[in-house]
């Protein structure tokens, strides 16, 4: 139940962030997400736009709850064993390279055009988990910690082709602070300190520095949720969930995740303008490029290796999930929307010919991508009595199962 309000306020957010920007309310919309927001504390002072505070942000929060999930399935779950990030190790490989590969093909010799070759390699984490998420429980445990991961694995991969294509300087001083206070996380991991506050608190700092580096934010939140340590407080057993600062925190911010953060998250970033845009904004290479590179290349770059994979054996069985299941979240993988808009606007800020085309293209492939996965996983996701056989998630982002016996400590 909690998984559907989620995504129902999801899709709400995202239909009133279009009406804002495309009524007589774009203004106060506009002037919303653009108020400035400031903490500080003696002489230091930190002010930034509220969209930022949202993207850079609560979605540091988000990403934290998602590398919690991670670290519960490398430790007790789907991803005990180096085998099993294999399989969304290479999708995030062909979902970011043979996207690539065909918005340089079809915008080839249009000027301008070749710097937004990382637009449709992006999936919106946020949007695709949503999507998969309201088949509730009908969706195996392991196509969710498939997509999730390799979702990670996508956006972290566009963190780092922002910072190293996209970002006109980077601030060295903080990108040194921020590689201490990560070590700071390291030490606290493997000196065996169980109580959260530090690790929240270090955590908070590590932010602040990625912040100031010029890298997107959010992957303060990756490293701190993978450093946070699984193990149990104390001498209690050591894989035992109600003890484990991972399982712990995890609870405590699922539901402020799926219920506010994500909401908030979609009503700042959806509000994509309508003005000017026509079907024969979809004619052009730009468009076409990015449209196709995520509706076409992503289920492309995806699906195919990592059938092949698991038919030669290469990497375990994606436990109760059939070929039709995989093929739908190879879909949903081609959601790239706010991700993908994010790394246009980078691209092409100082034009507005293929900025416009872009935002054609983004919208179009991942509306597309969502309808034909959704629409898949409607005939191919298990039913009733087959899926809780099948070992369908439970209401959760990822997992929410208990824990096995015998994970290791940190």
């Amino acid at each position: 139940m909690k998984k559907l309000l989620g995504g129902l306020l999801l899709v709400g957010a995202t239909l009133a962030a279009l009406v804002f920007e495309n009524t007589a309310l774009r203004e106060t919309y506009q002037s919303l997400l653009q108020a400035k927001l400031g903490v500080g504390a003696g002489a230091w002072s930190l002010e930034k736009p509220a969209l930022l505070w949202i993207n850079d942000g609560l979605m540091a929060v988000f990403f934290l709850l998602i590398a919690l999930e991670i670290k519960h399935e490398a430790k007790a779950g789907q991803l005990r064993q180096l085998s099993q990030v294999l399989l969304p190790a290479l999708a995030a490989v062909g979902g970011i390279a043979v996207p690539a590969l065909i918005y340089l093909g079809v915008t080839r010799g249009t000027p301008g055009a070749e710097s937004g070759w990382a637009i449709p390699s992006a999936t919106d984490i946020a949007f695709s988990l949503a999507v998969l998420g309201m088949f509730g429980s009908r969706v195996p445990r392991s196509l969710t910690t498939f997509l999730m991961t390799l979702a990670v694995f996508d956006d972290i991969a566009a963190i780092l082709i922002i910072a190293l294509f996209y970002s006109a300087k980077l601030n060295l001083g903080a990108l040194a602070l921020a590689g201490l206070f990560t070590g700071a996380l390291v030490l606290l991991n493997r000196g065996g300190v169980r109580r959260l506050w530090p690790y929240l608190a270090v955590g908070l700092m590590l932010w602040v520095a990625v912040l100031k580096s010029g890298i997107h934010a959010t992957i303060a939140g990756v490293i701190v949720g993978l450093l946070i340590p699984y193990g149990a407080v104390g001498d209690g057993a050591v894989g035992s969930s109600e003890r484990s600062p991972v399982k712990t925190l995890e609870h405590a911010l699922h539901p402020w995740v799926m219920l506010g953060v994500l909401p908030i998250f979609a009503f700042a970033n959806a509000g994509v303008s309508f003005r000017g845009v026509s079907l024969e904004g979809l004619a052009t290479p730009t468009a076409l490029g990015v449209g196709l590179g995520l509706a076409v290349g992503k289920v492309v770059g995806i699906f195919p290796i990592c059938w092949l994979a698991l038919r030669r054996g290469w990497v375990p069985k994606l436990e109760g999930a059939g070929t039709g299941g995989l093929l739908g979240v190879s879909l949903l993988a081609g959601i790239g929307f706010t991700m993908s808009i994010f790394i246009g606007s980078l691209a092409f800020g100082a034009n507005p010919a293929h900025l416009e085309s872009m935002r054609v293209g983004v919208i179009a492939g991942s509306l597309l991508s969502a309808l034909v996965g959704a629409g898949l996983l409607t005939f191919a996701l298990p039913r009733g009595k087959e899926a809780r056989d099948k070992g369908a998630a439970p209401d959760g982002l990822g997992n929410g199962g208990g824990d096995r016996a015998g994970a290791a400590p940190a």
